[in-house]
């Protein structure tokens, strides 16, 4: 099915190939990509939009030898493949099989393990100056998205760069897309070149010229060519020239021949030198070309039948829907995203309240301390960003937000076990990070109308305030049939078996496995409460007083990590209650056990086997209290 790609197994069978050969093997790893990427997921249209790139890469540099840090790793499919992993791909994203990101672990040829954006030039300047420190000779190249051009990271390593005279190579993969379109300055800026008079001007000269000529001649593509890079090096050149690079390009980098020549040109210029590449993002198969952002990350699909659209979840749908019916009675109220509307359900509100949707790019830092400007000039701000990108900007949320105490409202998508994304995206660390931050309110909903109701009272906090809430669709509806009114810090009761002696304390959608879990207890002669908690921060001393009374034994559940996570702070608050209630004659203290992940990076996998797999399920809450039961009786046998 694939002649010539099953014949390359490293780098150096790829550089065997003739020209026509391997013009033909991109034309297989784009076959091959469809196919395996249907059956597993993955992140599509920007890998077919780098096949050719890729191969020259290979075909030009020697890694392990030679440093190539893919940013992001959107893009490094095809690396993967020419690197030995071919026969594991059908392994991708599943829990023990091939990362969808770069990965040391995984191969030498991966210099560097990336999963956020804009990280690669930063990672690639060290790993140059490593190696003249060392006094070794090989290239060092990063290979980024023009999306992450957003972000200031990519500024901060090319000011150094060039400063520093640095011998490295940049090539910027320009497809005009993130994940949905870029957006701001720099992706207006060619628009605004092309509407200058003195374009203009030359435009219509060069339309004259060329309508004289046979458009198919030699010279009438010379000369097209030559307009496109001049218009590219007036415009984007100076930029990257004043950061101390050479700047080579554009270049149509699904041209093999063609970014071959420039990668070997770029090889011999000294100091920093940034290649421009454009790229069709989905290239070679139709309906990854016709929607680039709906192929951008994909589940399983039917190949022949294509895809549409980027499905976000009912947790994130019904988030953008109630931001948009909230912005219909709040004039106030304005939308923020880091290039991720369609992802994060915006959609729907940039269709109503365009003026009032800001679109950041990938630039979560600014996006914060952006969103804390409005709210101090007196806009109602509302950041809507994945759980696990958020953490680039914790000193922006202290300094600019918790230290103002400003009502700007985090909405954290994605939060807790994502699953196949692995390691760089779980959303497992913000409970802990948020809590550490002196008047952050964070709260995790439930479902869908424990959602809707804590947005709307979060939107009365006046100071900051978070919302976490899972990737996928609701489960936890179903669960309970009653949501009392919210209270600051308190939780509920949602079921209340007589002679009930343990309570699960469920934290957000942890709570239709708790009701599960309380069901089989009850058959099982252990009748157990549960409470859904609602807030992990902020928590009430009077209500956790209460329920530690009516129940000895409390078990708290949460999807995120053990330390400093909400099961410590139950326990902590109750522990601190427990030594003052000693002096007005309190004899025993609950006793409170935790179930929550691990102290560490959660791998890769599928999202419901990940939370069983750490206990995280209905299955995990019932050992526990099995075990904790026994324990109590034998205890009280001796």
């Amino acid at each position: 099915m694939y002649p010539l790609l099953d014949t390359i197994h490293s780098p150096e069978d790829l550089r065997r190939l003739s020209d026509p050969e391997t013009i033909k093997l991109a034309e297989e790893i784009r076959g091959f990509l469809v196919d395996n990427v249907s059956q597993t997921g993955g992140h599509l249209s920007a890998n077919l939009g780098a096949v050719e790139l890729t191969l020259a890469l290979h075909r030009c540099f020697h890694t392990p030898e030679d440093k190539i840090v893919f940013d992001v790793g959107h893009q490094s499919y095809t690396h993967k493949i020419l690197t030995g992993r071919k026969e594991r791909f059908s392994t991708l994203r599943q829990e023990g099989g091939l990362s969808g990101f770069p990965k040391s672990e995984e191969s030498v040829h991966d210099a560097f393990n990336t999963g956020h954006a804009s990280t690669s030039i930063s990672a690639a300047l060290g790993l140059a100056e490593a190696r003249d420190i060392a006094g070794e000779d090989h290239y060092v190249v990063a290979v980024i998205g023009d999306g992450a051009l957003t972000g200031g990271l990519c500024y901060e390593a090319m000011n150094q760069a060039g400063r520093m005279k640095t011998q490295l190579l940049v090539v910027l993969n320009d497809n005009q897309m993130s994940i949905g379109p870029n957006v701001g300055a720099l992706a207006r800026a060619l628009g605004r070149m092309r509407t200058r008079r003195s374009y203009l001007k030359i435009k219509q000269a060069m339309h004259l010229f060329l309508d004289h000529d046979d458009a198919q001649s030699f010279l009438t593509r010379r000369i097209r060519r030559m307009k496109q890079r001049i218009k590219y090096f007036l415009l984007m050149g100076p930029l990257f020239e004043e950061l101390g690079f050479t700047y080579l390009g554009p270049i149509d980098g699904n041209d093999l021949r063609e970014t071959e020549e420039a990668l070997r040109q770029a090889k011999n210029i000294e100091g920093p030198v940034l290649l421009h590449v454009k790229t069709v993002k989905g290239k070679g198969y139709k309906p990854a070309e016709k929607d680039a952002a709906g192929f951008h990350g994909v589940g399983r699909f039917d190949p022949h039948k294509g895809r549409s659209g980027l499905p976000c979840g009912e947790w994130a749908a019904s988030a953008g829907e109630e931001i948009t019916r909230m912005a219909e009675r709040d004039p106030k109220i304005v939308a923020i995203t880091a290039a991720m509307p369609q992802g994060t359900g915006l959609e729907p509100f940039a269709d109503r309240f365009s003026e009032r949707m800001y679109d950041v790019g990938i630039a979560e830092e600014h996006a914060v301390t952006f969103s804390a400007g409005l709210a101090k000039g007196g806009a109602h701000p509302w950041f809507f960003v994945y759980s696990s990108f958020l953490q680039r900007a914790y000193d922006e949320i202290l300094h600019d937000v918790c230290l103002q105490h400003l009502p700007v409202h985090l909405m954290l998508d994605h939060a807790g076990i994502v699953g196949n994304d692995g390691e760089t995206h779980q959303g497992v660390f913000d409970i802990a990070f948020l809590g550490s931050i002196p008047g952050m309110l964070e709260a995790a909903p439930s479902g869908k109308e424990e959602l809707r109701l804590l947005m709307h009272y979060m939107a009365d906090v006046n100071g900051p305030t978070a919302l976490r809430y899972p990737k996928g669709d609701f489960a936890g509806d179903a669960a309970v049939d009653v949501h009392p009114p919210i209270v600051c810090g308190e939780g509920y009761l949602a079921k209340e078996p007589a002679g009930a002696k343990y309570l699960i304390l469920s934290l957000g959608p942890c709570l239709a496995d708790a009701c599960k879990a309380a069901q089989i207890l009850e058959q099982e002669g252990i009748p157990t409460a549960v409470a859904d908690a609602r807030f992990c921060t902020g928590l009430s001393a009077g209500w956790y007083r209460e329920i530690a009374k009516r129940y000895g034994r409390i078990l708290t559940v949460e999807d995120g990590v053990h330390t400093d996570g909400y099961g410590v702070r139950v326990r902590d608050l109750l522990a601190e209650q427990y030594a003052a209630g000693r002096k007005d004659g309190q004899e025993e203290a609950a006793q409170v056990r935790i179930l929550a992940l691990p102290d560490r990076y959660i791998e890769q996998g599928n999202r419901a086997d990940l939370l069983r797999k750490y206990g995280i399920s209905a299955d995990g809450i019932v050992r526990m209290i099995r075990q904790w039961d026994a324990e109590k009786h034998g205890t009280e046998k001796d």
